[in-house]
């Protein structure tokens, strides 16, 4: 999986005084779990645009100096009731030896056939929380949508490989192709489409060009 890096300074401060002069400075309060012990630091609200404003999944290199660095994924962010701000963020300390259980997203290739012929996609879960030592967290889980026809589903037990667990029970389906009143019954023996007739891309819930 993917890292990023977070630059920090440790605090000795944790009140709320000390807190709030954090923030007034374009700080951001963080902690990391898991370890001895709780480990208290501050970073720069601009270190969390990679981390926040993305779908991707990602471990997190926090590197306080010379005061340590240390591996982890994001736990919990608390933003600002109005305001588009981070207030404090929480992570939990990772181990190569150690399993960690965290959400991977649902990544889609392929041109359904039964969306070409006038179903519609259905995305049931765009993430799913996975286990596995930090060396085995996939960047995302792959479905291939290529053959999936109209009433078709892609179930979690589809998807279990043997280098992660998905924390989920077999029969939840993640995606399917739903009947819509323009779609057409498709003959097994009918022509497949070329791929250059039409986009690869799709979105969720729209109907795909007649």
């Amino acid at each position: 999986m993917k890292s990023i890096t977070i630059l920090g300074s440790k605090r000795e401060s944790v009140g709320k005084k000390a807190t709030k002069a954090l923030r007034n400075a374009g700080l951001v309060p963080c902690v990391i779990y898991g370890g001895d012990e709780p480990i208290h630091f501050s970073a720069e609200i601009n270190a969390f645009k990679k981390l926040v404003y993305t779908p991707d999944a990602h471990t997190v290199v926090v590197d306080l100096g010379k005061d340590g660095t240390y591996n982890a994924i994001a736990q919990d962010m608390q933003w600002h009731p109005v305001k588009e701000l981070l207030l404090h963020a929480d992570f939990y300390q990772i181990f190569d030896d150690k399993m960690v259980t965290m959400e991977v997203p649902v990544q889609l290739t392929g041109s359904s056939r039964g969306v070409l012929n006038g179903g519609v996609l259905r995305r049931n879960n765009r993430k799913l929380k996975v286990k596995a030592l930090p060396a085995n967290l996939p960047d995302y889980i792959t479905i291939d949508i290529t053959d999936m026809k109209i009433g078709h589903k892609r179930y979690v037990r589809d998807l279990r490989v043997d280098e992660y667990e998905i924390m989920h029970p077999d029969s939840v389906v993640v995606v399917m192709i739903k009947t819509s009143r323009t779609a057409v019954v498709e003959d097994d023996d009918d022509e497949e489409v070329e791929a250059g007739d039409v986009p690869s891309t799709q979105t969720d819930d729209v109907a795909a060009v007649k």
